[in-house]
């Protein structure tokens, strides 16, 4: 049990005890399922465009980017005015649409898409044996590309993505909008996996789910947030339902 790795007996087992706990896991995307190296998409990307984009370059886009993030996700702006304002001061530099880059930048990111690590075999491991779906804050371009990518499109039951529903994570409006979608089993069997106290494991707790923080190390748990499980990598999911 210490190396991820089941034996059949204790996977058989395991599945059991799924079965009767969830109909439903639904995970996040960026740095759950999927890396997400910004700055490495946005190096290749901006060299598209004959610019060497600099790890200070970076430094200034985040301080852009973040608060349109946050904005996004309270509801203040849509995903068409994140994608576009984010772009804006490269845009006017270099003579181009912000949507051109935007376009340029989703391209770059799927180019270099991988799985987190883990990912593959707990997917492996679990479909079939209970719904899977997707909920994610990202963009249409972006996630359907990359679940084509890396083969992981035909295991999941329900992708549910913010730009195509109008409301963001944490909103219980995009987590309706998934039970909707999954023909409406009962809040309690579903549970809600992802990276971001914030967004993934507040929007799931408020809409009723169970939710499993997948701690990186690199962000804090606020006090009044409280996950059902906590994990360390994809691969103690296995462990800790087991």
């Amino acid at each position: 049990m210490e190396s991820g790795i089941l034996s059949y007996p204790a996977a058989m087992l395991w599945y059991t005890l799924l079965m009767n706990q969830y109909d439903w896991i639904l995970f996040d995307a960026d740095e759950t399922l999927f890396h997400f190296d910004a700055f490495a998409g946005l190096q290749r990307m901006f060299a598209g465009f004959g610019v060497t984009f600099t790890i200070d370059d970076f430094a200034h886009y985040q301080t852009i980017n973040q608060p349109l993030w946050v904005d996004y996700q309270n509801g203040v702006i849509n995903a068409q005015q994140l994608q576009v304002n984010r772009f804006a001061t490269w845009a006017a530099r270099l003579s181009v649409l912000p949507q051109d880059l935007n376009h340029a930048f989703m391209n770059a990111m799927a180019d270099i898409c991988s799985p987190m690590d883990g990912v593959v075999e707990a997917i492996d491991a679990l479909h079939g044996h209970v719904k899977l779906g997707i909920i994610t804050n990202g963009f249409t371009q972006l996630q359907q590309i990359r679940l084509e990518r890396t083969g992981l499109q035909q295991h999941f039951d329900a992708l549910v993505i913010s730009e195509q529903v109008g409301v963001a994570k944490p909103d219980r409006a995009i987590f309706d909008y998934a039970l909707q979608l999954m023909d409406n089993p009962p809040r309690e069997r579903v549970l809600m996996v992802g990276d971001t106290p914030e967004s993934d494991i507040l929007g799931g707790i408020n809409a009723g789910f169970d939710t499993c923080w997948l701690d990186h190390g690199h962000k804090t748990l606020p006090t009044h947030i409280a996950p059902t499980y906590q994990i360390s990598s994809m691969q103690n999911l296995v462990k800790i339902l087991c």
